[in-house]
């Protein structure tokens, strides 16, 4: 019996049927397209929590998605293992033509493409590969002399000069769903199935509030606010298109914008810079700091115990909603690395087990930015005061009363080090190092 010829496209970080790069193209193709996603296990056996809320949150974006397939008589594929084990099952299920998906720029995402690309060549299937978690990738804004930017403002700067209409149009897809292969519902396998556990994690459809985008400058520092659109987790995972987000919100704050060119200019900088990722500065004297990495203190720091109270608060979010407000981001990573003198490395690697948001890019340049290691960061001699951060950004103790109640208690925690003396102690470490 002859095999059903299809294309296929293939989802990752994209989980949606609207705007979306490479389901455009490949519905487009002339072929009945399956969709298809994997539970990579190169990635679920790095996790340590079976309660994983990230995992529940793919589980139940999948779910949604398929219900909008299951309406048009298609069904997403849902496979676990590897993405090889996947394509050689589906080529013995199907006779692919062509593989559509969109761009990784991760270390492993890239090895994993090459290594499916390389199988697919064998099997004479041409793999393809679009530009769709981004507004501009790669080597799309660079100096004039041609060379990468390091510096975030004059890239941003170039970033909207380049911006145009062409650059923020969604695709179409809605205009060939009638494309998808017609084949009755194929279950997803359970949470349970893949190893894991059912979370707290809702799942909604993510809504552009844009009387929040309005007000974003203003409210966005302030952590007991709702001033934050909670899109990060969106974008990280594909449910919400950048270009819809850019093109709705354009007009309405300058600095909503500014942090999704953020976005932009992180993941431009992994992928010229792919040392970042690997454990290693992108200021390489920096990889010379004489860290303390006393594990006792770095626990403390985890658990919300530090006698720092917007520190303690920021943790406590973290460690029970896999959520930190970005303002409280900078105040507990700066006391990581710059009074505690813990290496970033460390913070960085908490941040990627806990964060529903989690994205390597921005977490890394984040916490390089804190530590004065990474490009346009925060100078070593930088070291945010957490009573003026406390008094600037939370004056009426909403954000601390919430997660840390017993603050003003007996039993609460005294300061685990001393501000003063850990500035002098940091200021020196680093002037040890920096002034060679």
């Amino acid at each position: 019996m002859s095999l059903q010829k299809v294309n296929i496209c293939w989802f990752r970080r994209d989980l949606r049927l609207h705007d979306h790069a490479a389901l455009y193209h490949a519905l487009k193709s002339g072929l009945p397209v399956v969709p298809v996603f994997v539970f990579d296990k190169t990635i679920l056996d790095q996790l340590e929590d079976r309660n994983d809320k990230r995992v529940d949150f793919i589980h139940q974006a999948l779910s949604a998605m398929q219900e909008q397939l299951a309406a048009l008589g298609s069904s997403l594929e849902v496979y676990t293992g590897t993405p090889l084990e996947m394509f050689q099952h589906l080529c013995s299920k199907y006779r692919i033509d062509h593989v559509f998906t969109n761009h990784d720029y991760e270390a492993y995402a890239k090895e994993r493409d090459e290594a499916v690309r390389i199988y697919l060549n064998k099997e004479n299937i041409a793999f393809h590969t679009y530009k769709d978690q981004v507004v501009f990738e790669k080597d799309e804004v660079l100096k004039d002399d041609g060379k990468p930017y390091t510096v975030f403002t004059p890239y941003s700067k170039k970033w909207k000069a380049k911006l145009n209409e062409f650059y923020l149009k969604s695709y179409p897809t809605e205009k060939y769903f009638d494309h998808f292969f017609k084949q009755s519902p194929v279950a997803i396998p359970t949470l349970q199935q893949i190893g894991f556990e059912k979370t707290s994690m809702q799942f909604e459809v993510p809504v552009i509030h844009d009387e929040l985008i309005r007000k974003y400058k203003e409210q966005r520092d302030i952590p007991s606010a709702n001033g934050t659109t909670r899109l990060s987790v969106h974008l990280r995972f594909g449910t919400i298109s950048i270009r819809e987000l850019a093109r709705h919100t354009s007009g309405m704050s300058e600095t909503f914008l500014n942090e999704l060119i953020w976005r932009d200019f992180y993941h431009m900088i992994l992928w010229h810079f792919p040392h970042v990722a690997s454990g290693k500065s992108f200021k390489p004297e920096y990889d010379f700091i004489q860290w303390r990495n006393n594990e006792h203190e770095f626990q403390k720091w985890c658990d919300g115990q530090t006698g720092y109270p917007i520190v303690d608060a920021g943790m406590r979010e973290l460690n029970a909603t896999g959520f930190m407000h970005n303002r409280v981001r900078m105040i507990v990573a700066s006391f990581l690395t710059k009074h505690l003198l813990i290496d970033w490395r460390w913070g960085e690697a908490y941040f990627a087990k806990k964060l529903l948001d989690f994205d390597l890019a921005a977490n890394n340049g984040g916490w390089q930015w804190a530590s004065g290691s990474g490009c346009d960061a925060a100078p070593y001699f930088r070291i945010f005061n957490p009573y003026l951060q406390t008094m600037k950004f939370d004056s009426e103790l909403k954000y601390i009363r919430k997660w840390v109640p017993e603050f003003e208690g007996f039993y609460y925690h005294k300061p685990i080090v001393d501000h003063d003396f850990a500035r002098k102690r940091c200021l020196q470490v680093y002037a040890d190092v920096l002034k060679k």
